[in-house]
């Protein structure tokens, strides 16, 4: 099975929505069986300037993550995808093993 992280801004678009709908909706659309996304709380990335979650923030600048747990026929549609719209978003795949009690 596969971990597939996606990091995208509040305000990143495609195709007329945010990048983190229009990631969930087409993972479900592929018949993926679960999503998730989370809204960071606070954070930085590539420039250093350190976001937060206050009254003060500016909308949108705050990362969201979404996550897929798939098996690698899903992982590779979902990658190909990317590619086919051609959005340019940070990925993380990794190997996990699923525990269930």
């Amino acid at each position: 099975m596969n971990l597939l992280c996606f990091y995208v801004s509040e305000k990143q678009r495609h195709a007329g929505q945010p990048v983190y709908e229009f990631l969930l909706e087409q993972a479900s659309a592929q018949g993926v069986r679960g999503g998730s996304a989370f809204r960071a709380i606070a954070g930085f990335g590539a420039h250093g300037k350190l976001h937060e979650d206050t009254f003060f923030e500016l909308a949108g600048e705050l990362a969201i993550k979404v996550e897929f747990i798939v098996d690698d026929l899903d992982a590779e549609k979902l990658l190909q995808l990317l590619q086919a719209e051609q959005l340019k978003i940070f990925c993380i795949r990794q190997r996990v093993e699923l525990v269930a009690n």
